[in-house]
């Protein structure tokens, strides 16, 4: 008997719900862990993996552990918003890495969290956060307030009127001041996050605008309170977006199709 469109979704449910565990560094985990994580029975959840290994959404290793597959990553390799904005992107946040010896920061919105798609460091100056293909809240970060600030306006509404998590006493979670801010970071075209998010580090972010000039991404430095060269940072952050911008446009990226 042929599965029913309700039975079909669920199944496609639970597939993403099981491929949703993998993140925030989660890379390897056990059948066990995969069950308890996405709150399915473990013959559930062992029929489903077992699928999506042989399809090669996930791959098994020698201890019977699992990590996202080749497959999976070749299918998303073919996303344009991420791989396709770093191919253009990279060499500009490369030659920011090495002209300043910060961490250099790229980032795209999605809804109301920025996903983080890649960065340069120094290993001897590493930066826990942000990791690659993780998804952070808006309203803490510079790259985070940049990308919130040219946000469309319902998407600013919902952050605003949402929890607006106190990462330290830096943090901005008053909606009406928070708001302020947004208007001069879209007046000015770069934001500053002053240890928002920890107690160490300062960040300078700056918009990426696509073919159309909607801000698609933005780009940041994060260092150190005693090493900020405040205006030098700024100019160099908003001239690798600009930079960055002219590559997006003249390769059509972000460009409506006619």
């Amino acid at each position: 008997m042929e599965p029913t469109d309700d039975s079909s979704r669920s199944l496609i449910d639970r597939a993403f719900t099981i491929l949703g565990t993998f993140h925030g560094g989660r890379v390897r985990q056990t059948l066990s862990e995969i069950s308890r994580r996405s709150e399915l029975p473990i013959a559930t959840c062992h029929r489903i993996v077992r699928r999506l290994t042989e399809w090669g959404a996930l791959e098994r290793d020698a201890d019977s552990s699992y990590n996202i597959g080749l497959r999976l990553w070749e299918v998303a390799s073919l996303a344009p918003r991420s791989v396709g904005l770093q191919r253009l992107a990279r060499p500009y946040m490369q030659d920011l890495y090495e002209t300043t010896g910060y961490a250099s920061h790229l980032a795209i919105r999605e809804g109301r969290e920025l996903v983080s798609i890649d960065r340069f460091q120094s290993p001897r100056r590493q930066v826990r956060r942000p990791q690659v293909g993780v998804r952070y809240p808006l309203h803490a970060t510079a790259i985070g307030l940049v990308l919130l600030a040219n946000a469309p306006v319902d998407v600013r509404a919902e952050v605003l009127a949402g929890e607006l998590e106190a990462f330290t006493p830096r943090t901005f979670t008053d909606p009406v001041e928070l708001e302020r801010l947004l208007d001069d970071i879209r007046h000015t075209g770069y934001a500053v996050s002053d240890r928002q998010v920890d107690n160490v580090h300062v960040g300078v972010a700056a918009p990426i605008r696509g073919a159309d000039k909607t801000v698609v991404a933005a780009v940041s430095l994060a260092l150190t309170e005693q090493d900020v060269d405040g205006k030098n940072l700024i100019h160099l952050v908003r001239l690798t977006a600009a930079s960055i911008s002219r590559a997006l446009d003249a390769a059509g990226f972000g460009r409506a199709e006619e």
